[in-house]
Order: structure tokens, then C-alpha cells, then sequence
């Protein structure tokens, strides 16, 4: 099968290169930026594409690839960091800017190579994000693109087949970037369209009989699409070697233990053990504030759940999850020089003393993926919309403290949130909405009384694979709807704020 290879620099972009290279359905692996040239000669890639990063090219131990890649005669495109590692290469000039471009740019064509055919627009709105660009190009490279702070914004060596990009074709803010990713993969390339979901599937079921044999695997199912696809594929793997569970932690959604199991035991006809540790829960999370010691205490709590779970009923091998690429990208675990955003709990935060091996057939997949897998397979509608939900639960829409009064509050008011958008038939049109509640308050009227009540601060975005996001502008009416009906029927909530920030340079949970 034909494939392309992704270099990882350490951007948090980096997987999502590869989804939109599989979304041509192209095959495409991503390896660390320092693989041996050994090991890629090995993967036989039909193209190569560097990806960005946070370093510079000029700073001592920047990452950089092994020299003889530029002598393999295969395509390179090289994007943000890795079109500056290009230009070093073969001996351009790259500088720091006095101003960082961050954000939206118009990208001028200047000459419509094979990079940019079938592109009509001489116009495309970009995504940049960079420190540094260069001033001098290589000699045998022409500038194909310019915006108007850089003159070289996409540069190409036709002969080489070599091409850079200062600005980031992979992310969803630029406008008609598929189209160029498509010319590279396809065009430049000659990559044959052979990947699809269905193989997806039949590959990952054929590898987990492979990795697990006869041993027992314990999955951990939230009810969520990530989960759920998980358990399934792995159930079509092993059959009865396979237990799932199902653990209330007290930080879940209205109603989602008697979700889960009308799930599992109805609809799917998959076996399910349901723990409650709601109280255990609770009382490891007292006194902790910081996001990253809620999470992680999550996720250890959770480890000993299971562990406890697996010493009681096993014995087992291994430890399924529903680990997606996005929590792998943000927890800094990529393979590449990332920067963590923040460690998920399923990913990274286990402690050393869980003795079970980790199973992830998922984490390679994207969101939208993961629907594509689960409707081939069969999963219910209802479920396959359901709208994502954090592994830590509540606690990480929770600012501050996680207490019992903050539960309450964000779980009626993220319900009703849920609740508004489906009756003004929002719901499936967007990709996410709840609640957040911390420790800021307001004074408001009760009557004729005065009270001193919380802020609930409300989230809806639109997004196509969590990576980026954009916050969703909801009617005026809609709104007025979930501040109402907050207010009214949640006690001791005052005010109803509307969170208007994107992803990046925010994430879509707010800690």
C-alpha cells in the first residue's frame, strides 16, 4: 500500500497532517523527526512531509533529520518549521521577524505549480503561526506564494520535487489547504488512494488477536462513541476474553450510568460490569485546584479501580481505552519534541504500578474517524451524534475545587445546555456545548431577595476533529433560552456568561 510519511517536529499539528493525508484515503504514518534513514528507506514512502515545530532552525540542538533524506529523490514538502529546515538545507537564510504571525493571512499565488493545481483562487485565506521566516531562499527554489508579511510563504524546487510552506495546509482555518495537501499526496507524489475505515477495521481486529492471543483484556467504557467503538472492536477480536466495565466516578453527565448500560446490554449485547466509586472519587479530589493534579489524580484513581477490579475478578493482561489522537497530541506523547498542553488521563497518566498492559486500538483515529468506524460497524445513531465528554469528567469543567455544590451545578446546567440546542435543532450542528462553573460570583435578585450566587460560563463550538475549534455564534434567542432556564431552575446561580474564545489559542475544556 502506497503511504506517505510525516516527520514529527514536535507541532501539535502533527497528527492531524497525517488524518487529512488519510482523509485523501493515502496511507500515512507518522515517525519521530530523528528516524533512522534506515528505518524510512524501509517504510518505502512515496512522499515525506516534515512537519512544523516550536524550534528554530539557528538554535543550538535544533531537531533536524538525517542529511541523506534530501537524497532519497522522494517529494518533500516541508511545513511552518519544516519549510524553514528546507531553506537551511540548501542554504537560504531564515531570521527571526520583529512581529510573530500568528493567525489568519492572505496567501498571494505568484506561480501555480502541480503544489497549487486546480486552485483557482489567486486569494487563499492561510493559517500561520511562526517566529521566524526566511529572508533569502535557496538558489533553484522560485517563491510560489507570498502573504504580506512574508515574501516567501510557499517556495517550491520542481526538479527536486521539493516544496515549503510557511503557513499550515493541514489546519481547518486554511481555506482550500486539503486541495494543496491532495496535489502534494496525489499529484506530486503519485500516492494511490488504497486506505479506507473499512480496512481500518478489518486491520485492527486481525492485530489485536495477534497482540493478545488467548490472554484477558479488561476495557474501561464511558458510554462515550470513543469507548463504545473500542469495546466493540475488540469484542468482534476476542469474544468472551473480553470484560467490560463501566465505573461511576460521581463526575458524569445527567442520567449517564442508565445510558450506559441500556448501551451495552440492549443495543449492543456486550457484557457489562458496572462499579460505583463515586465516593472514592470524590475524596481524592478534595483540596486540589490545579488542572493538571485533578487530572492526573483522575487517572490514578481510576488505574487503582481497575487494578483493584482486576486482582478481585481476573486475572488480566491488559488494559483497553479508547485513546484518540488528540489526547495523545496534548499530552505530549506523540513521538516527536511537543509541548504538553495537558496530560489525559488515559494517556501518559497511569502510574507505574499498574500492572496491565495498555491496549489502544483507537489512537491513531480522529473523532470524525472514530464515528466513520463505529457507523460501518453498526452503532446506533443517537450514539454515534452524542456529543464528546471529557475521561476526568466534571472535574475538568470545574475551576477550582471540585466540590459537591460545583457538581450539581455544572451537570443541571451542561443538561440544559444539551437540552436547548436539541429542541431548537442545534444539537447535531454542533460539535460540543456544556457548562463550567468555578469560584467566581455574582450578586443577583431571588424575588426580592439579594443573593450572592455562582457564574455559569457556557461552551458551545464547532469543530471537525477537536485540533482546532471555533466558538459556535448561537442565537440570541437560544441563548436567552439556556440563561433563563439556568438561572431559574439551578439554586444559588446568579449570572450566565458565553464563552467566545477559539482553539487555538484556547482549548475547547476549559482545564
Amino acid at each position: 500500500m502506497d503511504k506517505i510519511v510525516v516527520l514529527d517536529f514536535g507541532s501539535q499539528y502533527s497528527h492531524l497532517i497525517c488524518r487529512r493525508i488519510r482523509e485523501l484515503n493515502v496511507y500515512c504514518e507518522l515517525v519521530p523527526y530523528n528516524t533512522p534513514i534506515k528505518k524510512i528507506k524501509d517504510l518505502e514512502p512515496k512522499g515525506i512531509i516534515f512537519s512544523g515545530g516550536p524550534a528554530s532552525v539557528y538554535s543550538k540542538n535544533s531537531p533536524k533529520p538525517d542529511n541523506e533524506i534530501f537524497e532519497l529523490g522522494v517529494p518533500i514538502l516541508g511545513i511552518c518549521y519544516g519549510h524553514q529546515i528546507i531553506v537551511d538545507h540548501f542554504d537560504g537564510k531564515i531570521k527571526r521577524v520583529p512581529n510573530r504571525e500568528y493567525g489568519n493571512a492572505l496567501l498571494t499565488i505568484t506561480n501555480k505549480t502541480n503544489l497549487f493545481k486546480n486552485i483557482d483562487a489567486d486569494g487563499l485565506k492561510c493559517w500561520m503561526s511562526h517566529n521566524d521566516a526566511a529572508e533569502i531562499i535557496p538558489k533553484g527554489f522560485e517563491v510560489l506564494g507570498k502573504t504580506s508579511s512574508s515574501f516567501s510563504a510557499a517556495i517550491g524546487n520542481s526538479d527536486k520535487k521539493i516544496f515549503g510552506l510557511q503557513f499550515h495546509p493541514e489546519v481547518a482555518h486554511t481555506e482550500k489547504g486539503d486541495k494543496v495537501l491532495f496535489n502534494f499526496a496525489n499529484v506530486i507524489s503519485e500516492a494511490n488512494p488504497e486506505w479506507s475505515m473499512s480496512n481500518f477495521i478489518e486491520t485492527s481486529i486481525n492485530d489485536i488477536k495477534m497482540k493478545v492471543k488467548n490472554e484477558k483484556v479488561l476495557c474501561a467504557v464511558s458510554g462515550g462513541i470513543d469507548s463504545t467503538t473500542c469495546a466493540i472492536l475488540i469484542h468482534r477480536a476476542i469474544k468472551d476474553n473480553l470484560t467490560c466495565v463501566f465505573v461511576d466516578n460521581g463526575l458524569l453527565r445527567e442520567n449517564e450510568r442508565e445510558v450506559v448500560v441500556d448501551i451495552f446490554k440492549e443495543k449492543l449485547r456486550i457484557p457489562l460490569r458496572i462499579i460505583d466509586a463515586r465516593e472514592r472519587f470524590l475524596k481524592s479530589l478534595e483540596g486540589l485546584t490545579d488542572p493538571e493534579q485533578k487530572r492526573k489524580k483522575v487517572g490514578e484513581e481510576f488505574a487503582r479501580v481497575f487494578t483493584e477490579f482486576a486482582e478481585n475478578e481476573g486475572p488480566f493482561q491488559w488494559l483497553a481505552q479508547g485513546t484518540l489522537y488528540p489526547d495523545v497530541i496534548e499530552s505530549g506523547v506523540s513521538g516527536g519534541p511537543a509541548t504538553v498542553i495537558k496530560t489525559h488521563h488515559n494517556v501518559g497518566g497511569l502510574p507505574e504500578w499498574l500492572h496491565l498492559k495498555i491496549l489502544e486500538p483507537l489512537r491513531y483515529l480522529y473523532k470524525d474517524e472514530v464515528r466513520k468506524a463505529a457507523k460501518i460497524m453498526g452503532v446506533p445513531q443517537d450514539l454515534l451524534t452524542r456529543h464528546p465528554f471529557p475521561g476526568p469528567g466534571l472535574a475538568v469543567r470545574i475551576v477550582g475545587e471540585t466540590t459537591r455544590e460545583k457538581i450539581n451545578v455544572v451537570r443541571k446546567a451542561s443538561k440544559i445546555v444539551e437540552d436547548v440546542l436539541v429542541e431548537d435543532n442545534l444539537y447535531n450542528k454542533v460539535w460540543q456545548a456544556f457548562a463550567i462553573v468555578g469560584d467566581d460570583k455574582a450578586v443577583g435578585i431571588l424575588g426580592d431577595e439579594r443573593i450572592f450566587g455562582h457564574i455559569v460560563s457556557v461552551r458551545v463550538v464547532e469543530s471537525v476533529d477537536a485540533m482546532t475549534a471555533d466558538w459556535v455564534r448561537l442565537p440570541y434567542t437560544t441563548l436567552e433560552k439556556i440563561s433563563s432556564k439556568i438561572t431559574n431552575e439551578i439554586e444559588n446561580v446568579t449570572w450566565v456568561t458565553y464563552a467566545i474564545s477559539s482553539k487555538p489559542p484556547s482549548t475547547i475544556e476549559p482545564q
